[in-house]
């Protein structure tokens, strides 16, 4: 290598303008104009983000952003951002270093560099260079002996961790090596990229042992404190958890880079509009941070048609604004915005909702311009047709109508009125509704109801189905109001009154008491019952999805108003949660109530069905004063949008069905708990979600019998279990008369009772003594009869229509049918031996008249 007499190095720091953007003619800003021509940003990026304007106004980020941001909510589709949407990356970045520094090298002629440095340290020597030479000087190496770390004065760092910091980050400078002026200016990045150094400058000294590199750096304050102006929603906590770790050390570029960033990340997580625009570091380590937040100066509602041409709109603006969070003064929310052009867009009363936000002025603030469609009117007439959940039979079994009158918009005010009338093959509901969505005047959005109804529904849930022309409808006239309001996010109440006079009827109207099976329909004995029940009700809902977590508890309190009116408390509960594994979703579903006090029979709860336990029909386990049903339900994609799940329920009435009155379970064998399980296929469609389930329960190879077809088969088995004929009603014996001497008297049958055969065939007019009951007919009359209960030794099982009637009058299970297993008191014997007789009658000859 050539010896290096005729180069000279100078060093000079360059102070950068603090959060200044890059620019391509910064450099001009360096004292000596040699300079110029030298690249003094590096070539390589740094190990963090430093393109960030902290002199950005706020106005100017906020009408680079908004010209092309609005939210639109057009037929009730609303376009969700995704999860990495950053509004902000277009207009700031992450925040820069407060200070750089290079390092350049001129080849020169030696006698300029003589004349310019003349008298000056003979340690240092000073370089200069033509401009058109300059990039052969980057590429000529300069040979180093030795490599320090020193002060920015030339002496000694305080801190040795802090020059371990800056040796540790040097890859090029090593002693005993050839650098280049390049290589020593990407050592000097490397250095500032610490995030320790305010400055750092190259300096060349010749020794006797050769050239030694000192870079002469400058540390920043420890950080002793923080003042944060601007920041009005941003918690403090927030703020002073990130700048912890720091406190009483030296300030790290890096590190405060990355504590800036979390302040703005928590702006853009939440859809505020905020930012960090400015930071600096005062003396005595005060770190001063100015946030900027666009508040909202002004909210103005915009009614369009559909050509998007201002119209004159049905419904009042203050209606419209009542139903926004985002107010006046506020910070600018783009997740609140959003929320609220929801929130208008269920009213109802819409077609399309936008929001648009436009910078005010010079102020930093924001206007926002909602924009409405309307529907063309908000009232009409709607009808239409389905299938209803099988709880009646026939050809025309679920087959329901309905036709509406509504207004969903009375008086501009969000108002709804509602007459609506559904018919059904057995069942029909007319009603009458007033909602008002939100009182006016009342701050804590109080919502009203009130309604009046007149319904009539099968009984099948609780009595069952009848035999043919015993059908059991339960009629009810209601009317009641109630108010509803959240009383905290995501919570909601309402209380209300509500009078109800519910009663049985027939199939052709009139009113009955008690039904086929002799018990009592309702709870006074009357044809109908009056109650008057305050409800009290609670409802938490994290979320609109119908698989979020739910839970609902309601009571009903009855009010005896007089002493015929029914006083009960009935409570209820219901909750939902739901896990996802994996691709799967488990959703587990759990439910229960009480009754207590005097109810009509059709209020009690019943278990079984679609909404209950699966695989059994409406009512079908059971109906109790109590329950308990718990489902479990495991879904998961199968193609596109379609899904399959497999599901479990399980209901008891917890013993409680004998309690309900009349025993309506008990008469109609009604298990009491039961368990079903089964697949299901769901599908996303156009028209709504459709679920097709196929479901079995623990008693699938029992086929269920109609109440009906029971009664035949009792009558039928009755009818099998008779003798030929039935027994007559027989007299008293009487003393058989003895043929005249002449006659001989003819044998009787072998086997044949004489005492039976002459007190049942003949009627003598002579001697008769007082009547007695047949002994068999007094043996079964020893034993009281307990209703629906076997009458086996030690077995109470409920029977019902499903029980076997012995000949001996008891009814019993089918374990203990047969006369075997059981203590019958019927005589078989006896009885064989009436029907032989009757069958096989004593033959007399007639008299021989003798000449």
């Amino acid at each position: 290598m050539s010896r290096n007499d005729d180069v000279r190095f100078v060093a000079s720091s360059i102070k950068l303008p603090p959060f200044s953007p890059p620019h391509s003619s910064w450099h001009r800003r360096t004292p000596c104009s040699i300079f110029s021509s030298i690249q003094l940003t590096p070539r390589t990026k740094f190990p963090f983000n430093i393109n960030f304007n902290f002199n950005l106004h706020p106005i100017n980020f906020i009408s680079h952003f908004l010209d092309n941001q609005r939210f639109v909510h057009k037929d009730g589709n609303t376009k969700k951002p995704t999860a990495k949407f950053n509004p902000f990356a277009a207009v700031f970045r992450r925040p820069p270093l407060f200070c750089s520094a290079s390092f350049a090298a001129i080849d020169t002629d030696p006698s300029v560099a003589s004349s310019q440095y003349k008298g000056d340290d003979p340690g240092e020597v000073s370089l200069s260079k033509n401009v058109s030479s300059s990039r052969v000087a980057e590429e000529e190496r300069v040979l180093i002996s030795e490599v320090l770390v020193k002060s920015k004065d030339g002496e000694e760092l305080e801190s040795k961790d802090l020059e371990a910091e800056a040796l540790n980050a040097l890859k090029a400078s090593r002693a005993n090596s050839a650098l280049t002026v390049r290589e020593v200016q990407e050592d000097v990045h490397r250095i500032i990229g610490t995030g320790y150094f305010m400055s750092c400058m190259p300096v060349a000294v010749d020794t006797r042992d050769g050239i030694r590199l000192v870079f002469q750096v400058e540390p920043n304050q420890e950080f002793q404190g923080l003042v944060c102006e601007g920041a009005n929603v941003l918690p403090s906590k927030f703020v002073e958890d990130a700048f912890r770790d720091g406190y009483g050390k030296i300030v790290n570029i890096r590190r405060l880079d990355e504590v800036i960033s979390s302040i703005n990340g928590w702006y853009m997580e939440r859809g505020l509009f905020g930012m960090v625009s400015g930071v600096d570091i005062l003396s005595g380590g005060i770190i001063k941070l100015q946030v900027s937040e666009a508040e909202v100066n002004h909210i103005a509602i915009r009614f369009l048609d559909k050509t998007g041409e201002p119209t004159i709109g049905k419904t009042r603006p203050g209606t419209i604004l009542r139903q926004l969070t985002t107010k006046k003064g506020q910070v600018y929310s783009m997740i609140q915005g959003k929320r609220d052009v929801e929130t208008v867009l269920a009213m109802g009363v819409m077609d399309d909702v936008s929001m648009i936000p436009q910078p005010a002025g010079d102020t930093g603030k924001v206007d926002l311009t909602m924009n409405i469609v309307e529907r063309k009117s908000g009232g009409g007439i709607s009808g239409g047709g389905g299938i209803s959940s099988g709880i009646t039979s026939g050809p025309l079994a679920g087959l329901i109508g309905s036709i509406a009158i509504y207004h969903k918009n009375l008086f501009g005010r969000n108002q709804k009125l509602n007459l609506s009338l559904e018919r059904g093959q057995i069942d029909s509901i007319f009603k009458i509704n007033y909602t008002d969505p939100w009182i006016e005047g009342d701050d804590k959005r109080t919502s009203r109801a009130a309604m009046i109804q007149n319904s009539r529904t099968p009984g099948t849930l609780v009595h069952g189905n009848q035999p043919i022309n015993n059908v059991v409808t339960i009629g009810r006239i209601t009317a009641g109001i109630e108010y509803g309001r959240p009383f905290r996010p995501k919570w909601n109440g309402t209380v209300g009154l509500v009078f109800q006079r519910a009663g049985a009827q027939d199939e052709k109207g009139n009113p009955i008491i008690r039904d086929f099976f002799g018990s009592p329909l309702t709870a006074s004995g009357k044809t109908h019952d009056d109650m008057l029940l305050a409800k009290v009700e609670t409802v938490y809902t994290r979320s609109s999805d119908p698989n979020s977590t739910m839970l609902v508890v309601n009571m009903d309190q009855g009010i005896p108003v007089t002493p015929e009116w029914l006083a009960f408390n009935r409570v209820n509960a219901r909750a939902r949660q739901g896990f996802s594994i994996g691709p799967a979703y488990f959703l587990v579903c759990l439910s229960g109530g009480h009754v207590v006090g005097k109810f009509p029979p059709h209020e009690a709860f019943p278990i079984g069905g679609t909404n209950s336990v699966r695989g059994y029909e409406e009512g079908a386990v059971g109906s109790g004063r109590s329950y308990v049903v718990g489902s479990g339900e495991i879904s998961f994609p199968m193609r596109g949008q379609v899904s399959g799940a497999i599901f479990a329920d399980y209901g008891t009435d917890l013993g409680s069905g004998s309690t309900v009155p009349g025993d309506p379970a008990g008469a109609r064998n009604k298990a009491g708990s039961g368990y079903g399980y089964g697949v299901g296929i769901r599908v996303d469609s156009p028209l709504g979600p459709l679920r097709l389930e196929y479901a079995f329960n623990d008693q699938r190879n029992d086929p269920p019998i109609s109440p009906s077809d029971m009664a035949q088969k009792r009558e039928k088995e009755e009818t099998e279990l008779k003798v030929p004929e039935s027994l007559p009603i027989c007299s008293p014996p009487q003393p058989i008369s003895t043929p005249p001497p002449h006659v001989p008297a003819s044998r009787p049958t072998e086997g044949s009772d004489p005492k039976i055969s002459s007190s049942c065939d003949s009627r003598s007019s002579s001697g008769s003594t007082t009547e007695s009951p047949d002994p068999v007919e007094k043996r079964v009359l020893k034993r009281p009869r307990e209703v629906n209960r076997c009458s086996g030794s030690g077995c109470r099982k409920r029977v019902g229509l499903m029980g076997f009637r012995c000949r001996c009058g008891e009814v019993f299970c089918s374990e203990h049918r047969y006369s075997d297993r059981h203590d019958c008191s019927y005589d078989y014997k006896a009885a064989g031996r009436e029907a032989i007789a009757r069958e096989n009658p004593v033959i007399r000859a007639a008299k021989i008249l003798k000449v």
